[in-house]
C-alpha cells in the first residue's frame, strides 16, 4: 500500500517509515507541509499519515485543503497529548482518524487498518473472503463453513474478519485488541485468547489441522491451506 508519511521529526519519520515497510506498505516521507499537499493531490496515495505541527504549512490547514480539492485519501492524524481542540477541527476537516503522540506501533498499525477497510468500505462490502472452506460475505456479515451457516457473535464475527482479511499475516493480540475492541490494553488479561478458543471450536472442530494458528508469545493468523 502506497503510505505518504508527513512528519519533520527525523527520528520518528524514520521509525514509522521503517515500521510500515517492514508490514509492506510502500511508504513516501515528506517533512514539509506545502510538498504534502502537492504530493497528496497528485501522487497515487492510498494512505497519508499527517503530523499537524509542520513547516510551510499546518496539517490541519493540509487536511482541509485535500478534502477542498475532492481528495479522499484516507487520513490519519499525528498529534500531541495535549492538542484536543485540533483533533476535533481535524476530525470535522475530514481526518478519518487520529493518534496521540507518544503511540506504540501496533496501535498506529491496527488504527490505519481500521480506516483503510472502512475507506473501501463500499467495495469491500461486496466482497467475499474464503480460507479453505470458509466464507465470510462482508456485505451481509454471514459466515458459512463448507456451505452451512455459521452462527457467531458480533466480536467473533469481527475477529474472524480481521484473520481473514490477510491470511497469513500475523496479528498481536494488541493489534486485534484494537480493531475489535477499541482498546490498547487488554484489562482482562485474555479475551483475545477466549475468543479465538471459541472461534476455534466453531470453525476448526471437524479438522485436523486448525486454521487460526497460535504463534506463542506473538499472536494469531489465518493459516492458507
Amino acid at each position: 500500500m502506497r503510505t505518504l508519511v508527513v512528519e519533520d521529526d527525523d527520528r520518528i519519520a524514520d521509525f514509522l517509515v521503517r515500521a510500515l515497510k517492514s508490514e509492506g506498505y510502500n511508504a513516501v516521507r515528506t517533512g514539509d507541509g506545502r510538498e504534502a499537499l502537492e504530493l497528496g493531490q497528485n501522487a497515487d496515495f492510498e494512505l497519508i499519515i499527517l503530523d499537524l505541527m509542520l513547516p510551510g504549512m499546518h496539517g490541519l490547514e493540509v487536511c482541509q485543503e485535500l478534502r477542498m480539492r475532492r481528495i479522499d485519501t484516507p487520513i490519519v492524524m499525528l498529534t500531541a497529548m495535549d492538542s484536543l481542540d485540533d483533533v476535533v477541527t481535524g476530525l470535522r476537516m475530514g481526518a478519518d482518524d487520529y493518534i496521540k503522540k507518544p503511540f506504540v506501533i501496533d496501535e498506529l498499525l491496527a488504527r490505519i487498518e481500521a480506516v483503510v477497510r472502512r475507506g473501501r468500505s463500499s467495495d469491500a462490502r461486496t466482497e467475499v473472503l474464503r480460507v479453505a472452506d470458509v466464507a465470510l460475505d462482508r456485505r451481509s456479515m454471514r459466515v458459512t463453513l463448507a456451505g452451512e451457516l455459521l452462527e457467531l457473535t458480533a466480536k467473533e464475527l469481527a475477529v474472524l474478519e480481521l484473520l481473514m482479511s490477510n491470511p497469513g499475516r500475523l496479528f498481536s493480540r494488541e493489534r486485534i485488541l484494537s480493531n475489535v475492541w477499541g482498546m490498547d490494553m487488554d484489562p482482562l488479561t485474555n479475551v483475545v485468547d477466549v475468543y479465538v478458543g471459541k472461534l476455534r471450536k466453531k470453525i476448526d472442530g471437524h479438522r485436523e489441522h486448525s486454521l487460526i494458528e497460535t504463534v506463542r508469545g506473538m499472536g494469531y493468523r489465518m493459516t492458507l491451506p
